[in-house]
């Protein structure tokens, strides 16, 4: 059998060098080559006369060498060009700085060139096109992969390592998916799936390859899901909250009223906390629509039922910010708040520690610190986790264990599609908060190009001028050649000595020591900083009311869901609040992305939009949810096959919860390999 577990080194074509630059695609093993998908395909199988040629269009011409290669010397470069004809016309064929390719040709023998056609004036060109002799079909004559590359490898040489994986495993493969569901759902084998999908013969064979592709990775993800709820559901009794303390009672006592929608959920939380079974409940909502007050009332509800709640937040900052919030409703009404995080002394942690066991803290905010095996509870019953998408599935798991099958309540400020959301948290059931508080300001947004830096600037200085303070963010920390964008210390530099001497300007990146990040974040939310410029690590963070000004680099390199994530940091005080969203590239696809920011301020419709031009791979950027990327599956386009899926992991599961049948054991390996190895971010 073969081992897909092998290292990428020792497939045929790799070598020590190339192998560095296959780690960097995340290609590390034979699995990962054979699964590393092409992008998009060119059909190069069908050839086109001159004549018919149209300016602009990619093509393969059939031709005939009419003369020897000729050679021009232009300022420091030379072009070489060949004249061929068909029975049509004639085409010239032009290459730039390519002087071995003089003796390449011979007149009368007849060629195949693939590239982009020039038709000016009747004339017709083609320039550094791929070609082959006639009868050869190495770079023509069919349909040819392209994937997504990293600087210094080709096409060519990506194509020809994965071909050589291919030969190792086509015909050796062990099927994963048992003959039943193949049968039934009319699914290519494994083996054929993977070579066609990599080298179709025809875009047909690409359509049956691709089929059974998508539908085993979304099939897969679904059955683990449903495999992880069931284990919840089937599990010892959950906890069953009184029914006497209502979250009415704190509703009434809050200083403002809440919305229909936080009302509702609400409802369907407290439904849960009384039912016998363990609530396990995603919370999603926009940017500012009222999360924690809900976690609030929810935690509320558990502590006068006589049991502890854990709140854990994703940074220190937001630990220390939800605190606050927490004691500014609860500390009237007799509920002992604490907060722990890794900043904190040897002896006041300890201090807490040993209250908490004793039950002296109703309720403990912290940070991963809360993870950690010395943090004991004496009757846990209710767990909060804020932005889950920083948080793996385990992690959450880790910290219910506190407790006896305690209440779990998943809060993410990421707006998804309900039919993503049922896909990435499959395992939970799911409340959305869908209106904003009247009180939240819409935040004015604008897209520009570099053309307007100095106008930006002039209102930035305007804004900080009465009192307000700006962040400033771009994506990279280092000068990165391959992409050439503004790192923060250049960035930073820039700001503090050239733009704005005159104001407090500040950076934050990822790669500080959390303590570092924190200090300038309070510092920041202190109005001791101006403007700070930062990565995305304050996507997640504390509330600055005075911070009115969102100013994003290079917006056309981030997700829109991750844009609107930004924007959110401002607007969440009493003054008029802006986006500027400055962004290179003349794309149709960039300038929807820059349009749909502008036009709208609701994150649902936003994330909608994202995943439509972006695909389901990009959505997040990373594998920071605990499940598996999806590396073939796009949840846009393939919504029917993922109907489908859902379907048949719902009727095995209510038949096999486990799966443990004889006609399921392919079932329980696929959960392992999958996705179950990966579970533990």
């Amino acid at each position: 059998m073969v081992d897909l577990e092998k290292d990428v080194k020792f497939v045929k074509g790799v070598g020590p060098n190339r192998v560095k630059l296959l780690n960097k695609l995340n290609i590390f093993t034979l699995r990962d080559l054979i699964t590393y998908y092409p992008r998009t395909y060119e059909d190069r199988s069908k050839p086109k006369k001159i004549a018919e040629c149209i300016d602009g269009e990619e093509v393969l011409i059939d031709a005939v060498a009419i003369g020897r290669i000729s050679e021009v010397r232009l300022k420091g470069k030379t072009m070489q060009k060949l004249v061929v004809r068909d029975e049509t016309g004639t085409a010239t064929i032009t290459w730039f700085n390519q002087s071995y390719l003089k003796n390449k040709f011979e007149i009368g023998q007849r060629y195949h060139f693939y590239g982009k056609i020039s038709n000016m004036f009747g004339k017709i060109s083609m320039s550094s096109p791929a070609f082959d002799e006639n009868g050869q079909n190495i770079n023509t004559g069919k349909i040819i992969p392209l994937y997504p590359l990293t600087y210094q490898l080709s096409q060519n040489v990506v194509r020809k390592i994965i071909e050589n994986g291919l030969k190792e495993i086509i015909g050796n493969l062990k099927e994963t998916l048992p003959d039943y569901i193949i049968q039934e759902y009319k699914l290519e084998n494994i083996n054929e799936a993977i070579k066609n999908i990599h080298f179709p013969k025809e875009f047909k064979q690409f359509e049956t390859a691709r089929k059974r592709l998508v539908f085993e990775e979304l099939f897969t993800t679904q059955l683990a899901l449903l495999e992880l709820k069931n284990s919840y559901t089937n599990d010892e009794d959950g906890i069953k909250f009184s029914s006497s303390v209502k979250i009415s009672e704190i509703v009434n006592t809050l200083p403002f009223k809440l919305t229909k929608a936080q009302l509702r959920v609400l409802q369907e939380i407290e439904t849960n906390m009384e039912s016998e079974k363990s609530m396990n409940r995603l919370l999603q909502g926009d940017v500012g629509s009222g999360k924690t007050v809900v976690a609030i009332c929810a935690a509320y509800k558990a502590v006068k039922s006589g049991y502890q709640v854990a709140i854990m937040a994703p940074t220190a900052i937001l630990a220390t910010q939800h605190l606050e919030n927490f004691k500014k409703i609860l500390q009237d009404l007799n509920i002992r708040c604490e907060l722990l995080i890794s900043g904190i002394s040897k002896k006041k942690k300890q201090e807490l520690l040993e209250r908490l066991e004793n039950g002296e803290i109703d309720i403990l905010i912290g940070t991963h610190a809360i993870i950690e095996e010395n943090v004991v509870f004496k009757n846990l019953g209710l767990v909060v986790t804020d932005e889950q998408h920083r948080f793996g599935v385990k992690q959450r798991t880790k910290i219910a264990e506190k407790g006896k099958n305690p209440d779990v309540l998943v809060m993410t400020a990421t707006p998804i599609p309900r039919t993503l959301a049922l896909i990435l948290y499959g395992d939970l059931d799911i409340s959305i908060i869908d209106e904003l508080p009247p009180n939240r300001k819409k935040i004015d947004t604008y897209a520009v190009n570099k053309s307007m830096t100095e106008r930006v600037n002039g209102f930035i200085k305007k804004q900080i001028q009465e009192g307000r303070q700006a962040y400033i963010v771009c994506p990279l920390v280092e000068e990165n050649e391959e992409l050439d964008l503004k790192s923060v210390e250049k960035l930073y530099e820039q700001y503090k000595n050239e733009i704005f001497p005159e104001y407090k300007v500040e950076y934050i990146h990822g790669k500080m020591r959390t303590k570092d990040k924190d200090t300038i974040m309070d510092r920041f939310k202190k109005g001791l900083i101006d403007i700070l410029i930062s990565t995305t690590v304050i996507e997640v963070g504390v509330d600055v009311p005075n911070s009115n000004i969102m100013v994003i680099e290079n917006a056309e390199r981030f997700g829109l869901a991750q844009l609107h994530q930004l924007r959110g940091r401002v607007g969440r005080g009493e003054f008029k609040s802006y986006c500027i969203l400055k962004y290179e590239g003349k794309g149709e696809n960039t300038r929807q992305r820059m349009k749909v920011m502008c036009d709208t301020n609701d994150g649902f419709i936003i994330s909608e939009k994202d995943l439509e031009l972006r695909g389901s791979g990009d959505f997040f950027g990373t594998m920071q949810h605990g499940i598996p990327e999806f590396k073939i599956a796009n949840l846009f386009e393939d919504m029917k096959i993922l109907q489908i899926a859902q379907s048949v992991a719902s009727k095995i599961i209510a038949e096999d919860p486990k799966p443990e049948q004889p006609k399921n054991a392919l079932l329980k390996e696929l959960i392992k390999d999958k996705f179950m190895k990966r579970i533990e971010i």
